[in-house]
């Protein structure tokens, strides 16, 4: 039986989901950043990456891939941020990394606080497949474009998210969950928003 959507759960937007490949990028966004604070235009700095193959990338079709994907996250931060991530500890710039995936993506985002964050602050140790199957098909529920998705890219999104919490520290090989310690400045940029991005973070309300 078809799923039944109320008008107002068919307003919803859909999710954007072309999260596919890359991990968290943070490697990646510290030479970005410098040509940014030069060019001042994300467009701009998109075409510096391709012509000058910044990103190493083994492919032509690969560095345009990663490229507007970098882009596009680094594109949610303010100037203030990205001069901070030219200067920043790697921990620092994989946090800031982390927020800016989140707020790029709203499936990232809600993830992060209704899964990642909640089962920390549950005390529930690990993390693995299944957490995102159930919250895939929960969110499914409302946003049918997850379901018009093939099974394979399903996986891979689930491969790259898991892939980035990792490179950021939250959570081990194994799954186990690791609450990061956040500088005082990452802090600050995370709270200078409304609401909080520290809801992103599998750390408890004290931060």
């Amino acid at each position: 039986m078809p799923r039944v959507k109320t008008s107002s759960q068919s307003a919803l937007e859909p999710y954007r989901l072309s999260f596919l490949v890359g991990g968290l990028l943070a490697e990646e966004a510290a030479i970005a950043a410098p040509v940014y604070l030069k060019l001042g235009n994300w467009t701009a700095v998109r075409k510096a990456l391709d012509e000058g193959n910044l990103l190493h990338a083994r492919t032509q079709a690969s560095a345009a891939r990663i490229a507007r994907e970098l882009v596009q996250r680094m594109g949610t931060l303010t100037d203030a941020e990205v001069k901070y991530l030219v200067r920043a500890s790697s921990p620092d710039r994989k946090h800031l990394m982390w927020m800016a995936f989140a707020r790029r993506y709203e499936f990232v985002a809600e993830f992060a606080e209704e899964v990642l964050r909640d089962k920390f602050l549950l005390g529930e140790a690990r993390l693995d497949a299944d957490d995102f199957e159930r919250f895939w098909s929960g969110k499914a529920l409302w946003h049918e474009e997850l379901d018009n998705l093939k099974d394979s890219t399903r996986r891979k999104l689930r491969t790259n998210l898991y892939l980035a919490m990792r490179q950021a520290g939250f959570m081990t090989r194994d799954g186990l969950i690791v609450s990061p310690l956040l500088s005082v400045e990452v802090v600050r940029f995370l709270k200078a928003r409304v609401p909080s991005d520290v809801r992103f973070f599998p750390v408890g309300g004290a931060q």
